[in-house]
């Protein structure tokens, strides 16, 4: 839906997926899942192991503050995205390849293979399509996805719930609620860039983010940047709720393993 520009309808999100089963199978919600894994494992990876390493150096002198959880899951989420560019690329690619006509589509059939026909066909340049953006967006990402998560599970711990006056205890159901919040708190903020990011990195000419820009800006109107947000949050909600919750059990299981 964010590849879609101002010349195609607008479909809703359940229409989009009723058309893409009857067209093309169940299979069809799986496209592109060998370079979503490839892209967790390198854009995931960096920025949340390098981010929790950080986060235990700042611990060390005291608590550290919200602000600089917030820099230091900026940095790593730069980080994050770097690495994980290619991989971003080739998932661009394999999950709007439907929406192209027969002649300008990539046919990836997989990540691997679609690494290596982006390198033959580009260059070693064309791994880095789109890189500035998509970096600007791992950095808000993480930001807004695992900065916000320390932000909200510290408040929750200090404050009282107003009105219920309830207080929140360190455990599963703390966990769950600051990272329902972590995602829509990322999903938001990350829109505008994320919008503009896939429709780079699923061009095949030189547009620069400028230009993606003042184009949608020109021919759709400022709300161009929350297109998708609803099918974004399906994605980002459900995964940061299970990123953060088996995060903070592995966390917990491998501190008692170390200690024991």
């Amino acid at each position: 839906m964010q590849t879609l520009g101002p010349s195609v309808p607008r479909p809703s999100m359940l229409a989009t997926i009723r058309a893409s089963l009857s067209e093309n199978g169940l299979r069809s919600i799986y496209t592109g899942l060998s370079a979503s894994l490839l892209r967790q494992m390198t854009y995931t990876l960096v920025r949340l192991g390098s981010y929790e390493k950080i986060k235990q150096r700042m611990s060390e002198n005291g608590k550290p503050s919200a602000g600089k959880l917030l820099l230091a899951a900026g940095v790593t989420g730069g980080l994050g995205g770097i690495a994980g560019n290619p991989a971003d690329i080739v998932l661009v690619r394999m999950t709007s390849d439907t929406l192209r006509p027969p002649e300008k589509q990539y046919g990836y059939r997989n990540a691997l293979t679609g690494l290596v026909s982006l390198v033959k066909n580009e260059g070693i340049k064309g791994l880095s399509r789109g890189l500035g953006t998509n970096a600007t967006r791992a950095v808000l990402m993480n930001a807004s996805q695992v900065g916000s998560y320390d932000f909200f599970k510290m408040t929750l711990l200090r404050d009282r719930i107003p009105l219920v006056d309830y207080q929140f205890h360190d455990g599963l159901f703390l966990h769950v609620v600051a990272s329902l919040a972590a995602g829509t708190c990322g999903t938001t903020v990350c829109s505008p860039a994320d919008v503009i990011r896939t429709r780079i990195m699923g061009s095949s000419g030189n547009a620069n983010p400028l230009q993606v820009l003042a184009r949608s800006l020109r021919e759709e109107g400022p709300m161009f940047v929350f297109k998708g947000w609803t099918p974004a949050f399906m994605r980002l909600g459900p995964n940061t709720v299970l990123m953060f919750v088996f995060f903070e059990q592995l966390k917990q299981g491998w501190s008692h393993f170390a200690h024991s």
